[in-house]
């Protein structure tokens, strides 16, 4: 039999690194027909037909259900690991039943897989990026616990290896090494010609999704002192301008002609692009005619990698500045185009320059990112300029030189071959899994919506202390949910909002786990004479409603009454003479006729008052014809 592979990343068909790495990597494995594989895809429905177009299984990570995508999307937090693959990964387990678990993506979008009772029955590799330093703590905690840690670059391998985990090694993002390599000069120039790129233009590249991290004002400014020299220059930037970096924006703080960036259109229609200056989305396709069809290039809808090489050939230069990364892949497309690339000497950049890398470093300065502490690179526009005017006096054969190195040096350490014999070597080694073993079910902590929270000044300790004592969770500032809650409370939201927000998910996670039995809320000698009276809330009605007490008393006294209420209005009743018990609420007391008896359910109240309720949502009425008719004004009670 087949070993059965389950490959927890994006998805083969994703624009993203770990998607191309995912493609590079799956493709390898499937072609030598010695296993199953079973792609889990991030951030995909279950079922979702796109990713039919795979050669080998894929299933996605979210619930096919809206409902319970709905319910899931609640809680920002939960929402974002369920995208990674938390939510139905024990499911999918039990379903599939792999032999190994490699799980890839940034470690918060993996390590929730570390505590499961199969993680270590199966044959399990966590393949993870980290970027900075100091190293997050989750990745420390959990070195002892993953036998097999494997990390995108030397520098968090290094890292990880003087906190004393030296069982850590570097196993790299694999490329598709054939399908980038220098085009011939002739071909070169017959692409500048279908770009409108004249012969003389000196074009700078960089390759990047439009993030944060992603250095582009570092980048402009050096480039602008670059172009004082170099007037016949242009700025190539590949990606998407609807997200991140206001480009234009920073190009005018900066003097620099929207002429002078280029960047790549994508039709969606004919599936052509063409690199020229931006002009906004939805363009008609310079092609195919097609009109609203061209956009800059994303994760979701961009070039081939046939093209992608087409467009590095389009460089004379690559330039790469960024805070922080895990690999960045670009940097090592470049490479086998014979780029030379200049690189921010920082997190994976330090690979990427060592001796014989093909790079030149960048300087950069120090800073704190703000909230997770992490140190990271604001690269020196300077250094970006003095190594640009570097590469462009360069004689002719030694960037020749430098980019054959640069290209063998990728080639050597991330081609697919390199990587995908690791894990070919690997996988073969590992024994089948023998899945006898007794499943231990998770168990669930109940949360505490009705706990009294003191009103904490700083925002961060309250966020905190909301995580601990409603929902009974101890988390770090590194949690996508904090993340999430403290750019709420920058934008403005009232803390009464997010805290009834937390409540909420505290009483439905209550309701689920711990269902309340009503037959434990109630006396054992008083079947047959017990009364319901139902008010939810406001503390004004409830304490309207005491004045009706009297005179139920009087109409049943054989009967014990008994209040149900949210728990924060129980003092209102407590002392009260005639109420013989304070019951919590639920939803479930909105079903009148459940608790009054009907069909096969069993009756718990002879009557149930419940004048919250409107006759569109139920009939609280009935009182199974045992109420009291005070004939002086013909109504019931």
């Amino acid at each position: 039999m087949k070993k059965k592979i389950l490959y927890q990343s994006d998805s083969a068909l994703a624009k993203t690194g770990f998607g191309r790495n995912t493609k590079a990597l799956l493709s390898y494995l499937h072609k030598t027909g010695k296993y199953e594989i079973i792609s889990y895809c991030c951030g995909n429905a279950k079922s979702s037909p796109t990713l039919q177009r795979t050669p080998w299984k894929s299933i996605g990570t979210l619930p096919d259900d809206q409902n319970q995508l709905a319910q899931l999307n609640k809680d920002p937090g939960q929402a974002r690991m369920a995208s990674y693959g938390a939510h139905l990964i024990d499911e999918v387990v039990k379903q599939e039943k792999p032999d190994v678990y490699i799980a890839v993506q940034d470690i918060w979008g993996v390590d929730f897989a570390v505590g499961k009772p199969w993680f270590d029955k199966i044959n399990s590799i966590i393949w993870t990026t980290l970027d900075s330093l100091p190293i997050l703590p989750s990745a420390i905690d959990n070195a002892s616990k993953i036998k097999n840690y494997w990390i995108w670059s030397n520098f968090a391998t290094k890292a990880l290896h003087e906190k004393g985990h030296t069982h850590v090694k570097t196993v790299h993002g694999c490329l598709e090494t054939k399908n980038f390599y220098r085009l011939k000069d002739e071909e070169r120039k017959q692409l500048r010609a279908n770009n409108g790129i004249s012969d003389d233009t000196y074009v700078v590249g960089f390759v990047f999704r439009n993030q944060l991290r992603k250095s582009v004002p570092n980048l402009l400014e050096g480039f602008k002192k670059f172009q004082a020299d170099v007037p016949n220059s242009k700025l190539l930037l590949h990606t998407h301008w609807a997200e991140g970096w206001n480009i234009h924006k920073l190009a005018d703080e900066h003097k620099i002609s929207k002429e002078d960036i280029l960047t790549t259109y994508y039709c969606n229609s004919c599936y052509g692009y063409k690199v020229k200056p931006f002009v906004g989305q939805e363009q008609t396709c310079d092609l195919c005619g097609k009109e609203k069809s061209m956009n800059t290039t994303s994760v979701s809808a961009g070039v081939s990698e046939v093209q992608l090489n087409e467009i590095y050939n389009l460089m004379d230069v690559y330039c790469h500045p960024f805070t922080s990364g895990g690999q960045e892949i670009p940097i090592q497309e470049a490479k086998l185009t014979e780029l030379v690339t200049l690189v921010t000497d920082y997190s994976c950049g330090e690979e990427q320059c060592e001796e014989g890398s093909g790079s030149i470093p960048l300087e950069w300065s120090k800073y704190i990112e703000h909230q997770t502490e992490f140190i990271k690179a604001s690269t020196c526009p300077e250094s970006i300029y003095n190594n640009l005017l570097k590469v462009y006096y360069m004689p002719k054969e030694e960037l020749n030189a430098m980019g054959k190195m640069a290209r063998e040096w990728v080639i050597k350490g991330f081609s697919v071959e390199a990587i995908g014999k690791i894990f070919e070597d690997f996988i073969d080694n590992c024994e089948p899994t023998d899945y006898n073993f007794e499943e231990e079910k998770k168990e669930e902590v109940r949360n505490y919506p009705d706990v009294f929270v003191e009103n904490i000044p700083d925002d961060s300790e309250w966020v905190l202390t909301l995580y601990k004592k409603i929902l009974n969770r101890e988390i770090t500032i590194h949690d996508d949910g904090y993340k999430y809650w403290m750019q709420q409370i920058s934008n403005k939201t009232p803390r009464k909002n997010i805290e009834d927000y937390f409540r909420k998910v505290a009483k439905d996670h209550n309701d689920k786990n711990f269902p309340v039995k009503i037959e434990d809320l109630l006396e054992d000698n008083d079947e047959g004479k017990r009364i319901l009276y139902v008010m939810p809330d406001s503390k004004k009605d409830v304490f309207l409603i005491t004045s009706l007490f009297k005179s139920l008393n009087q109409k049943y006294p054989d009967h014990n009454l008994y209040v149900s209420t949210k728990v924060e209005n129980f003092p209102l009743l407590w002392g009260n003479e005639y109420v013989h018990k304070v019951i919590p609420y639920s939803e479930s007391f909105d079903n009148i006729l459940s608790l009054e008896g009907v069909g096969e359910s069993k009756e718990h109240f002879e009557m149930v008052f419940a004048p919250y309720l409107t006759t569109q949502r139920h009939s609280n009425y009935i009182h199974n014809m045992k109420d009291v008719i005070d004939k002086d004004y013909l109504c019931t009670f």
